[in-house]
This record gives structure tokens, sequence and C-alpha cells, in this order.
């Protein structure tokens, strides 16, 4: 396969799209966690019980109903090799315990990829809408939609008092997970984030790294989150949450004039020598990847690089990770050898970006 034919169908459409405030949010996510009122948790069904759910879930998806998403595809975990667990992990359409741990997990998944509903993770369903830039409120509504038709044809489980019931009690209520994920170079270089973050915390939000809990907040990347979900409603969450990143936004911005007022030829030279780097690397690790791509992230948004699209490291982000890097070798690869590929692709990508400008 060609690379540019890799890429045009390994990189989901937000990557390549620019949303609200693109030049700091990357992406918007809500994901609403429900569960099956005739059913156990997932964590104590059956393998029969948790077929039974997959098997209801596939007649509603090749039944009429939902259209305002186009088909919805299903995949069984079971079915999918560990690499292409692994990729759709990486591409944020499932998670690492969906993947690694579940028996009789599933997926409905959208053509374009921004609809993503896991079955039989730590809730019998978990609903994930993902868009482009700060779509927090698009995003709800689309989970609406589709929250709203599976909750016409199965019953949920649900609490007058409590709302929605799920696995862990700090989801319970609405079931709300709101992310956006963040480049934040600025606040990072002005040495500002690490007061920025316990302050963040005590207004009831969460700061993780890119791939969620426990992951690092690889090339400046951050994913700020709800973790109240009970006593508001969902679109109180959502506002509080967009209120939040709207602070960060400005913050980050003002981080970035200062370094231009101040600094701007030493920010100027870190922009260059990255993008050199990984113009000319034959291998380059994972953290210097992305330390890189976050430093010509933020050249093209102070329009110091000017043939390159912003969203670049969208995609190479995410294109550089090991299961995207085997996945386009063909097979598995020694950590040298994915090295070795990274610093290939981001070449082959970076020239033909420049080559179709």
């Amino acid at each position: 396969m060609s690379f540019e034919n890799f890429l045009n169908h390994a990189v989901s459409s937000w990557m390549n799209e620019e949303g609200p405030e693109a030049d700091i949010v990357l992406s918007s996510r809500i994901r609403l966690a429900r569960n099956l009122e005739e059913y156990k948790f997932p964590a104590l069904i059956t393998n029969e019980e948790g077929q039974a759910i997959i098997s209801k879930l596939k007649e509603m998806v090749e039944g009429p109903g939902l259209t305002a998403f186009g088909k919805l595809e299903l995949l069984s975990m079971h079915e999918l090799q560990p690499l292409q667990k692994r990729v759709l992990v990486e591409k944020h359409l499932i998670s690492p315990h969906l993947a690694e741990d579940s028996p009789f997990g599933a997926c409905l998944l959208s053509e374009n990829e921004e609809i993503s509903v896991m079955v039989n993770e730590e809730d019998h369903i978990r609903i994930q809408c993902l868009f482009p830039g700060l779509q927090l409120t698009k995003a709800l509504e689309a989970a609406n939609v589709i929250d709203d038709w599976l909750e016409g044809n199965i019953k949920y489980a649900f609490n007058e008092d409590l709302g929605y019931l799920t696995s862990c009690p700090t989801n319970v209520g609405t079931g709300l997970r709101a992310s956006v994920m963040m480049h934040l170079p600025g606040l990072i270089l002005t040495q500002q984030i690490n007061a920025i973050i316990p302050a963040i915390n005590q207004l009831g939000l969460v700061v993780r790294g890119i791939y969620g809990e426990g992951s690092e907040a690889l090339g400046n990347i951050f994913q700020i989150s709800n973790q109240i979900t009970l006593g508001k409603s969902e679109e109180d969450i959502v506002d509080d949450l967009i209120s939040v990143v709207g602070q960060l936004i400005a913050q980050e911005r003002s981080a970035r004039e200062a370094l231009e007022k101040t600094s701007r030829i030493q920010l100027e030279d870190r922009v260059f020598r990255s993008f050199g780097i990984l113009s000319n690397s034959r291998i380059i690790e994972t953290k210097e990847a992305a330390r890189c791509l976050s430093d010509v992230r933020l050249g093209i948004d102070m329009g110091y690089i000017k043939n390159i699209s912003r969203t670049i490291l969208n995609e190479l982000m995410i294109l550089t990770q090991p299961g995207f890097l085997q996945q386009y070798a063909g097979g598995p690869l020694r950590p040298e050898e994915r090295d070795i590929r990274r610093a290939g692709l981001i070449r082959e990508r970076l020239k033909l970006e420049i080559d179709n400008r």
C-alpha cells in the first residue's frame, strides 16, 4: 500500500478537519455510560449474557431507525487481531480495557469514525462522539440522538434518585464524561501549567495526558474532562467545561504572545530546529517525535511555518504510535525498527504536505 493510500484509510475525519478554536483545541469528546436493566454489570455477566447483549445491538443496527450517522459497523473484539485493536485504541475509538480485557466486547463504529459505541466494556454501553475543535455542545447533541435511539429499543438501568446506574460509582447520575484535547505549549514554555492544573482540579475537572488516565502529556497535549456526573444536568456539565476551556484558551494565547514579545528568536530557532529534525531524521523515538511535532505545530499557529497545515499534528500524533507503525509495515516491529519507521513516516508525510501545496 502506498503511503498516500494508507493515510487516506488510516486517518479519521476529525484528524484532518479544523473546528472552532482549532489553534489550541484539537478535539471534543462526549461519552455516555449506560447499562441494560435486565443484565448484571459486565464484570459479573457470563459469556452467554455478553453475547446476548451484542446480538441485541446487532439486530438494532441492522434494522431501521438510526440514519443520522449513516451505517454503523459492529466489530467484535475477539475477531480482531491484537494489532488491529491497538490501532483502534490509538485512534481513541475504543479503550485499552475493551481491547485487552473483555472476552465478549464489541464496538459499533460509524463510517467517518465520529461515532463509537463500546459494548461490554466497564459498562454495557459507552456512547462516544468525537468532533474536531471545540464542539462539545454539538457532540452532546449527537450523543443524545444515539442515546434516545438505544433507549427506544432497550431498557436502561435507571434510578429516580441516582440517575443512570453504572459499574463505577463516579459515573452514576448522568453517566457523562465530557473532554477536550488541548495543545498547550505556551503554558509549558512559560512554566505556568503547574499552577494552573491544581486550580482546574479544584473546579471539579481533571487534567490527563493524551490517552486519558495514567498517560503522559506527550507533545504538550492535555485532556481536560469533568469529574462530577451526579447532581448536575448534562448541559450544565458541558457548559462548565466550556467555560474553563475558554479561560485556558485565553491563557495559552496570552502565553504565546508573551513568548513572541520576549523570546521570538529563541522560539523561532526551537521551531525550525524541530522541523529540521522531523524532516531529516532516520530514527526517532516517540517522546522526541511528540516534542518536535508540538514545536512545529506551534510554529504553524504563530505563522513561522506557512506551507504546512496545522492538522498535521492531529494526524502524526496518531500515525506515529506503535500500532499504526506496525500496521503500515504490515507486521510486528522491534522498538528500534519502529523508531526507524516513525522517522520515515514523518518525512513522507511532511514531503506529501509540501508537494501538495
